[in-house]
């Protein structure tokens, strides 16, 4: 069987990883503090495992039968005023986000965190229709400065030490060489709320759609993802169509769920739901709001019966912190946007299976991803 390219750069870069020892201290240290973390998130939870179970049968069900809910979701979120827009590739989702911004001479954009944006490589294509596009999330800020991409689904800049940052900073913006991660904070905080303030346009991701609702559920920790929808007139959401649950309801058991495993945290800082457009009679939200509804690769790992339970999952990234292999190698050298277990399991079905067939054996077997 043929070698393809890319598994002969996975292993090159992971030789490379695995004998850092300054990466894997690093690497060490930070999911250490997750798990200390998450140990004590999870005991807000009676019973974690059915919790879990019940997580896992309510996506099971949206799975087996998303075109319903798909319908659904769409029927109400253009009751509500919103815009809805069908990709079925990554340059079909570009192409008409891109003619979206330039009808409305966009020219600046705040970006929240976003995996899917990551996944259709949205930023280089945009700056090379000379868009201005800043990333508001600050794990996000630090790769975008630093010229990478996120290390991890969660935790974008794991990878990086507060001194690596302090130097970054230092030679992007003439900072003092030794500031602490306080300052280095207060400083980004500087930068983005001009940004905010003067942005044409905000994107987000969606942590959830709601069907019965029609709505776009966003959690995050620093606010950065409110204040994107909230300065700029217009509002550009994108979404993978697994995203969807059934009722709004459901985020009770989700939101814990998914700040729970993904930071150890009993519920993340800040919890929006989107229903649209601002309305008349309110004074703030933007003007306009479009959902790219992205299938990407998706339909395809929908096809296959045992693999499609993948699209369940809810990108807490906890699969990640346990994996043996993600640990000892990096998220950098998976060279996908999804690594880790999770991304070993869905890039095949969502890239080239030819190509990203390698990845199934980027695993010890020790079956710790099944157990987060």
């Amino acid at each position: 069987m043929k070698t393809s390219t890319e598994s002969k750069i996975f292993l090159k870069k992971a030789e490379k990883v695995a004998f850092d020892l300054e990466h894997r201290a690093k690497i060490k240290y930070n999911i250490g503090k997750y798990d200390i973390a998450v140990k004590k998130g999870k005991t807000i939870f009676e019973n974690l495992d059915l919790a879990r179970n019940r997580a896992g049968y309510i996506k099971y069900k949206v799975v087996n039968d998303l075109e319903k809910y798909l319908i659904q979701f769409e029927n109400n979120f253009l009751k509500n005023g919103g815009k809805i827009i069908w990709a079925q590739t990554e340059a079909e989702a570009i192409k008409e986000i891109y003619k979206i911004l330039k009808d409305r001479n966009v020219k600046s954009i705040v970006k929240s965190k976003s995996m899917i944006t990551e996944e259709i490589e949205l930023n280089r294509a945009l700056e090379k229709k000379k868009i201005d596009v800043v990333e508001t999330d600050l794990g996000e800020f630090i790769v975008q400065q630093a010229g990478q991409k996120p290390y991890h689904i969660v935790t974008p800049a794991m990878h990086l030490s507060k001194e690596d940052i302090a130097s970054l900073y230092h030679e992007k913006f003439n900072t003092p060489e030794k500031l602490n991660p306080t300052e280095l904070t207060n400083y980004t905080r500087g930068i983005l709320r001009e940004k905010f303030v003067k942005a044409d346009a905000g994107i987000t991701g969606a942590n959830f759609l709601i069907a019965d609702m029609g709505a776009i559920a966003l959690t995050e920790n620093e606010g950065n993802g409110l204040m994107s929808i909230s300065f700029p007139k217009l509002h550009i959401a994108i979404a993978g169509i697994e995203k969807i649950i059934p009722r709004l309801e459901d985020l009770d058991l989700y939101w814990p769920l998914l700040s729970t495993h993904g930071t150890g945290q009993l519920l993340t800082a800040y919890n929006s739901i989107i229903s649209g457009p601002q309305k008349p009679g309110e004074k703030d939200g933007p003007e306009e709001m479009f959902l790219i509804l992205l299938d990407n690769g998706r339909t395809n790992l929908l096809s296959k019966e045992r693999q499609r339970q993948a699209l369940s999952c809810i990108k807490c990234g906890a699969c990640l912190n346990v994996c043996p292999v993600y640990k000892n190698i990096g998220g950098h050298t998976y060279n996908t946007t999804y690594s880790g277990p999770i991304g070993a399991v869905i890039t095949p079905h969502l890239k080239d299976f030819t190509k990203y067939s390698h990845l199934s054996f980027a695993s010890s077997l020790c079956g710790k991803c099944t157990t987060v």
